[in-house]
């Protein structure tokens, strides 16, 4: 397929390529509203008792958690009669947009002391938006600006679950364009130094540009049937450009190899494509795999990387193989135009025939391993523990307004709440009865136990309100209406229990455990009820993606290979460079370790619990990528020789390079990302570049040539039925390459140098 794929690049090349530019032209109309229609949250499972309780909720009672929140400043007290007035106009003025379901305000609702702030220098007005989160984030995006600012006096900012999800996406936009701003110059420089040519360096723009406008394509058709978070576009750039820069570059240091060894245009493509060509092939689908894991988490936060990412992955393959040949058939000797370091590569091509080949860096390097395999691995190994220790002190928590910049409005309101309105910054927890109408007994019962739980403040419901065990005021009017309807009740829970914690979490599972009223079944949502049924969902479908991942990944290895071992070395070395990356995380964001390297951030003492998930897969199929890169040139050369230790340092000598060149070019992306203001995407940023480099530079550098080394020939063992299997099956199983013509060809085209 891939030899006929280079017969069509030569022989229909302008056709393939008017093709390509029409389709292009398409997908890239298609994506052009995409930032419109992507939304922001996505961390609670939809299925999940919590999100349940809050449906009813809204439904059948017509309340929740407020989502939409003012933080107005007069500029005295706000008990002072002008202060009074303007809150009251404001009130109004907020409880009649469209969309806003209830509003309550210190200077309109009765017992409101808890919307005051304990200095008395302002105060809150709580509303609930109604819809999903989805309607509720174009809502706040509508009223936002008529409600805020200078409202009749009073200095008004806005804040809120809703808030801090809209403003956290037009922050990740600005973000976005700030990294590619930083990135894409010095990516441009760099792409022809490892390139070699102006020229060639716009093969793998071609590539991205199709990879990336490609998948945000997808992202759009994909928001018109299910919600699709604003962040993965995150990763549509940076894994877009990273994989056409490894794609290319291996393709066409191929090309360029067999264009030295003699063979004219068509046949060095021709090669390149079977050789190459059947890499990246093989490459993508370890990526793809991985990614698509995320699938099996119910979060749409993370089943939008995993949109992202196979749409990425499938456009760069789809331009790699069909697009990047025909560029190359058409440019032909063309490829080195616009070479600006020509003479200082001729010299050094000079200096290298008057050298045996074993004299290269990554060759010295493998064989200087190789004759010391023990030391290498345990100095390594030590540095990789030390690494990896802070990861077993993590403690994990969701993002909310503390993730962003703290100049973000939402992110004041947020620090002003926890700091001046205490009673408010847990927001409690709501409990659904559902089933049938308890009687007032049986109610008040079961609300005497809920507020004997600890850390819980006061239970409010139909019957009255109750501490400690015991009732202490009577219903307020209307009551009964409000807390009660045909097939149920709810209970109010105020608590003083930080919902991300432990003790949150406790709190939580005490709730859960009183038995409800008879022929009700309790229901408890709330920010905490909402943490735990997440974690809950989390830790569930983790050893599912696990599964997949690796089990798909060994299937795969072993078909490229024929290997048993190889398979289980890559995994346990990719995996404990993964557990590496996150200690330094832990290190870094958890704890506040050296915030001056990643700008300004609020320490929590926790960290997001998606995104150790969300880099697993997505390091975990770039780790695989380079993998694949190294093995096949390894294979290739033990299938010529069958030499294991020639092989592995032949192989790290042909790609070392190449693999080094790949990686930090996309480590250069990922690392724009810590200029963003959204804590997790810093995450993502900093710990990513971070795995790639250390899997590029350490994993592929030193200890995959110990343990190969050690391993000796049984790198190659398989069973005599799996041989037969690999014989019949496998992916690397080629004849030999065509020999090369008797003279080489007078052009010399020039070599990248990264």
């Amino acid at each position: 397929m891939l030899s006929r794929l280079a017969s069509l690049a030569v022989n229909r090349r302008r056709l393939v390529l008017i093709l390509s530019t029409v389709g292009f032209i398409l997908i890239t109309a298609v994506s052009g509203p995409v930032m419109n229609v992507l939304s922001a949250g996505g961390y609670s499972d939809p299925g999940s008792e919590s999100e349940v309780a809050s449906d009813l909720l809204e439904e059948r009672f017509d309340t929740g958690d407020p989502n939409f929140i003012l933080l107005a400043t007069p500029d005295g007290s706000v008990d002072d009669p002008e202060a009074v007035e303007a809150g009251r106009k404001l009130t109004k003025k907020l409880a009649g947009q469209e969309g806003v379901a209830s509003v309550t305000s210190y200077w309109t609702a009765e017992h409101a002391s808890d919307l005051r702030a304990e200095d008395g220098e302002s105060a809150l007005i709580v509303a609930r938006l109604s819809g999903d989160e989805t309607e509720a984030d174009d809502t706040a995006k509508e009223i936002a600006p008529k409600v805020t600012g200078d409202q009749y006096g009073l200095d008004v900012i806005s804040g809120g679950a809703t808030e801090a999800n809209r403003q956290s996406s037009e922050e990740i936009e600005k973000d976005l364009l700030m990294a590619e701003g930083v990135a894409v110059p010095i990516t441009l420089i760099l792409l022809i130094l490892v390139f070699g040519s102006g020229m060639a360096a716009l093969l793998p723009l071609a590539v991205a540009g199709i990879s990336v406008i490609g998948s945000l394509a997808l992202l759009t058709v994909i928001a018109e049937f299910t919600p699709v978070s604003v962040f993965a576009t995150n990763l549509t750039t940076a894994l877009g450009l990273g994989l056409a820069i490894d794609y290319s570059l291996f393709i066409v240091s191929r090309y360029r190899e067999e264009r030295r060894n003699g063979h004219e245009n068509s046949t060095a493509l021709r090669i390149s494509m079977t050789t190459a060509g059947r890499t990246v092939f093989f490459s993508s689908l370890t990526v793809l795999l991985s990614l698509a894991a995320l699938l099996v988490f119910p979060l749409y936060y993370l089943q939008s990387f995993a949109y992202a990412g196979i749409g990425v992955v499938i456009f760069a393959l789809l331009g790699a193989l069909f697009v990047l040949p025909a560029l190359l058939s058409l440019m032909g000797d063309r490829i080195d135009k616009g070479d600006l370091g020509a003479k200082l590569r001729r010299k050094k091509k000079r200096d290298a025939a008057a050298e045996p080949s074993e004299n290269g860096f990554w060759h010295r390097l493998a064989t200087g391993v190789m004759r010391r395999p023990w030391p290498v691995l345990t100095v390594v190994l030590l540095g990789l523990a030390v690494l990896v220790a802070p990861f077993t002190q993590a403690s994990y928590g969701l993002p909310d307004d503390r993730a962003m910049s703290k100049d973000a409005e939402a992110a004041q309101v947020g620090d002003a709440i926890r700091n001046d309105f205490p009673s408010l910054a847990g927001q409690g927890l709501k409990i659904v009865l559902d089933g049938e109408r308890p009687t007032s007994a049986a109610l008040t019962d079961y609300a005497e136990r809920v507020s004997e739980v600890d850390g819980v403040d006061r239970v409010d419901t139909a019957t009255g309100s109750f501490q400690g065990g015991s009732q202490v005021a009577p219903p307020v009017p209307g009551a009964e209406d409000t807390f009660t309807d045909d097939k149920g009740a709810w209970l109010s829970v105020n608590v003083d229990t930080e919902p991300y914690s432990e003790a949150g979490e406790e709190q939580v599972a005490d709730v859960r455990d009183l038995a409800p009223p008879e022929g009700t079944e309790s229901k408890v949502s709330g920010l905490a009820a909402s943490y735990v049924d997440t974690l809950d969902a989390l830790w569930s479908a983790l050893p599912y993606a696990m599964l997949i991942i690796g089990v798909l990944t060994f299937v795969l290895l072993f078909l490229f290979t024929g290997s048993l071992l190889i398979p289980v070395k890559a995994i346990v070395l990719n995996l404990l460079s993964l557990t590496a990356t996150f200690g330094a995380m832990v290190f870094v964001f958890q704890d506040g370790h050296l915030k001056w390297l990643v700008g300004d951030f609020t320490v929590t003492g926790q960290i997001d619990v998606t995104t150790p998930i969300l880099m697993f897969c997505i390091i975990f199929g770039l780790s695989m990528d380079y993998e694949v890169f190294l093995l096949s040139r390894i294979r290739e050369e033990y299938d010529r020789t069958g030499d294991n230790t020639l092989a592995v340092a032949h192989g790290l000598e042909s790609t070392g390079r190449l693999i080094t060149a790949a990686a930090g070019l996309l480590a250069l992306f990922f690392i724009a990302l810590i200029t963003a203001g959204f804590t997790p995407v810093k995450i993502l940023g900093l710990g990513t570049a971070l795995a790639i480099i250390m899997d590029a530079a350490i994993i592929r550098g030193l200890l995959v040539p110990a343990f190969m080394r050690l391993a000796g020939r049984a790198n190659w063992w398989a069973p005599a039925p799996l041989r037969r299997v690999y014989e019949k099956f496998g992916f690397h199983h080629e004849g030999p390459a065509e020999p090369a013509p008797a003279k080489p060809a007078p052009r010399e085209p020039a070599q990248p140098v990264g």
